[in-house]
């Protein structure tokens, strides 16, 4: 299912994004914790999950900006995510890269990943953690190892393009980490601050995407992300471009 993250239009109201989401084609949404629908606001998230229903698109997934490992109260983003109607919550794996990473702080990062997922589990929930730089998910070989450690079968790993490896380097951690991949974060740049239409990068979404479904065993939404000048015309052409790709997948 192809989606949209919120955030990829973080200025804009939640109506604003149901309708760019509409005009583009796209299913679903993923719902930011910072602007949309913060983790204290629990009766926004329950008029933002009625206008998205009301728009015939689900929520993807809750994308928290949770640090594991802080050991945090997680009772106010279960409720938003339970009343944003998702069964899905994204959390960040900490706030330090793999190599400044002790022992000690990646067994704290574990305890608390597996305490969150037991509190997810009883609301019938998963945790996927956002594969990104300076978390303990920075390179496919740290991923792999922290998921190896965590025993809990509601556990899992978006992907997206890390800004750190060549594109040949992307497609080789798809099978060391397939096992575990959910979502899917979709954009085409460079450096973080070159974007580009996802047109230009098809060819690669279509390696990463063939990938993804040889591995992975799990249903996927293809969220897209980091548009070309914030622009929601641009958001029509990459959501057609996706579509055209996951569309060869059957």
């Amino acid at each position: 299912m192809i989606g949209l993250c919120s955030v990829t239009f973080r200025d804009k109201q939640p109506e604003d994004i149901i309708q760019i989401a509409k005009d583009a084609g796209v299913e679903a949404i993923e719902w930011g914790g910072d602007n949309h629908v913060p983790p204290t606001e629990l009766e926004t998230a329950k008029r933002v999950a009625q206008l998205t229903k009301d728009a015939g698109l689900v929520t993807s997934s809750y994308g928290t900006y949770y640090k594991v490992g802080t050991n945090e109260s997680f009772d106010s983003i279960l409720a938003v995510a339970e009343a944003l109607d998702t069964k899905m919550i994204r959390v960040w794996v900490g706030d330090k890269g793999s190599e400044e990473a002790d022992e000690a702080w990646f067994n704290e990062v574990v305890a608390d990943a597996e305490r969150i997922a037991k509190l997810a589990h009883e609301k019938s929930m998963s945790i996927s953690f956002e594969y990104h730089s300076d978390t303990l998910t920075d390179t496919p070989e740290s991923a792999r190892q922290l998921m190896e450690a965590i025993e809990a079968p509601n556990v899992f790993l978006y992907w997206q393009p890390a800004e750190t490896l060549t594109v040949e380097e992307r497609k080789s951690s798809l099978s060391l980490l397939g096992e575990w991949i959910t979502n899917v974060h979709v954009f085409h740049w460079e450096n973080f601050n070159n974007r580009f239409s996802l047109e230009e990068g098809a060819e690669d979404w279509e390696d990463y995407i063939s990938r993804i479904l040889t591995h992975s065993p799990y249903t996927h939404h293809y969220l897209l992300e980091f548009v070309k000048d914030d622009d929601p015309e641009q958001l029509k052409q990459d959501a057609e471009t996706l579509r055209k790709i996951v569309e060869k997948f059957g």
